[in-house]
């Protein structure tokens, strides 16, 4: 039997002309992922925190650029992020969820008598996990208002786990429930927003050179390298970028956690 393509409207090259927000884009993976969308001749738009070199980015990038100054977690700022995309460059296409934090402390500790405090857990989770949802459902709503394409795509929405999600260390716990619970989320996100063209990806990064590992030493750094199987190194931050703009150039792509770690399984 032969199938006909009748249309395939993510082909390399379509991100010219659309229209990014990137939250966390002042550094790390959302800064690589910001260059990239405007190297390939996108425009974006970097939601990252007031105190964030955000705004120095978008003077170095040029008109194709700006920044919002955006806490994940306020309705507001969000809104206004994507507010700012529509009134400077018309529209919103892509929306990437990079903006994380992490704090380290096991469940309880046995040594000290002391249990994991309910407050940082509670910040990651607020953070990681419902800020991402905040701008997942915000976002949807501008790119609902989208004029679809002729494959019936009117946006893409790329969510950041991690492999903590899969495989949580120790000291890890809040870290890894908030990556979980984004994991959980892709596909009832890919379903709630599918009848409007909507696609919702997660990837799930392994070990790279942002700002939270580059703060270790060298020989720890070293070592988290040499536990990666091919290529026994850590993650470049274009590399993530790469793999979302293969995620907007796919059409088919959708409801799906892609791992991105070189094969790491991540011990105890």
């Amino acid at each position: 039997m032969t199938l006909f393509c009748l249309s395939f409207p993510r082909l390399p090259g379509a991100l010219r002309g659309m229209v990014g927000v990137v939250t966390g884009g002042a550094s790390g993976l959302g800064q690589a992922t910001i260059r990239r969308l405007i190297k390939q001749g996108a425009r974006a738009v970097i939601m990252d925190l007031p105190q964030s070199s955000g705004e120095a980015l978008a003077k170095e990038l040029g008109a194709s650029c700006a920044f919002a100054p955006t806490d994940v977690t306020s309705e507001a700022d969000v809104q206004g992020a994507l507010t700012l995309a529509k009134e400077k460059f018309g529209r919103v296409d892509i929306a990437v969820n990079c903006a994380g934090i992490a704090v380290a402390s096991k469940t309880y500790n046995f040594k000290n008598s002391q249990a994991h405090s309910l407050e940082a857990f509670q910040k990651v989770i607020q953070v990681n996990l419902i800020g991402t949802f905040n701008v997942i459902r915000l976002a949807a709503g501008e790119m609902g208002k989208n004029e679809p394409d002729e494959g019936g795509h009117r946006g893409i929405i790329i969510n950041t786990a991690s492999v903590a999600a899969f495989e949580g260390q120790v000291g890890q716990i809040a870290y890894s429930a908030s990556k979980g619970g984004i994991v959980g989320m892709t596909l009832p996100a890919a379903r709630d927003l599918a009848p409007m063209g909507i696609r919702v990806v997660t990837i799930a990064p392994g070990l790279f050179e942002t700002p939270l590992l580059l703060g270790l030493p060298d020989k720890v750094r070293s070592f988290l390298a040499r536990q990666v199987p091919f290529p026994s190194r850590l993650g470049d931050p274009t590399e993530y970028a790469h793999l979302v703009q293969a995620v907007v150039e796919n059409p088919l792509l959708n409801g799906e956690v892609i791992r991105l770690d070189g094969g790491i399984r991540m011990q105890p």
